[in-house]
C-alpha cells in the first residue's frame, strides 16, 4: 500500500505545463522590451543574455527555440520578482498606482501653492528648484489663456524623474 490512489503526488502534468508556458509567455514580455528596460530588471546574466539573443533573432524557427530555451532557464529562476518588474512597466502594480496618485496629488499641490516648493526641496536635495519653479508658471499661463497643458505634464514627469532618481527622506510623507 505504498502508493495508495488518494496520496497527493504533487501537481498534474497539466498543471506543470501550465506553469511552463507561464514562464514562456513572461519570457515572450521580457522580450518585447527594450535593451534599457532590461537593464534595470534584477535577473541572472544568463537569463539576460537569451533574452538579448532573442531580440536579435528573425527567423521563426530560430525565435521559437530561443524562446524555449528562456523558459528552461527561468524554471531555475525566481520569477516572482520578473513579474512584479513587468507588473510595474505595465502600471497595473498597486505600488505603481500610488506612486502615481501621490506624484498627481504632489503636482497639484505645488499648482495652488508655491510654498510647497520648500517640501520638495526638502524630500528631494537634488531637485533642481529653478525649473520646477519655471514649470509651474509655466503651467499656471497655459492654464489662463486656455493653452494644452504642456509644462503641466512636464511637471509631472519632473517629478517622476526626481521620485526615481532618489526616494524621499521621510516615510510619513508617502501618504500624501
Amino acid at each position: 500500500m505504498d502508493n495508495a490512489p488518494d496520496e497527493y503526488s504533487g501537481p498534474s502534468k497539466s498543471q506543470l505545463k501550465r506553469e511552463m508556458t507561464a514562464l514562456q509567455d513572461l519570457g515572450e514580455e521580457l522580450v518585447a522590451l527594450s535593451r534599457e528596460r532590461l537593464a534595470k530588471i534584477d535577473m541572472p546574466e544568463r537569463l539576460r543574455d537569451a533574452l538579448l539573443d532573442a531580440q536579435r533573432f528573425t527567423k521563426h524557427e530560430a525565435r521559437r527555440r530561443q524562446m524555449q530555451y528562456i523558459g528552461k532557464i527561468m524554471r531555475d529562476v525566481d520569477a516572482a520578482p520578473l513579474r512584479a518588474a513587468m507588473d510595474e512597466i505595465k502600471g497595473v502594480s498597486e505600488a505603481a498606482n500610488i506612486r502615481q496618485h501621490r506624484l498627481e496629488r504632489l503636482r497639484t499641490r505645488l499648482m495652488e501653492d508655491e510654498a510647497v516648493f520648500s517640501e520638495v526641496a526638502r524630500d528631494y536635495p537634488v531637485a533642481d528648484m529653478q525649473r520646477l519653479r519655471q514649470l509651474r508658471r509655466n503651467a499656471l499661463k497655459e492654464a489662463q489663456q486656455g493653452k494644452p497643458p504642456r509644462a503641466y505634464r512636464e511637471l509631472f514627469r519632473e517629478l517622476r524623474d526626481l521620485e526615481g532618481a532618489a526616494a524621499p527622506n521621510d516615510p510619513a510623507d508617502a501618504g500624501d
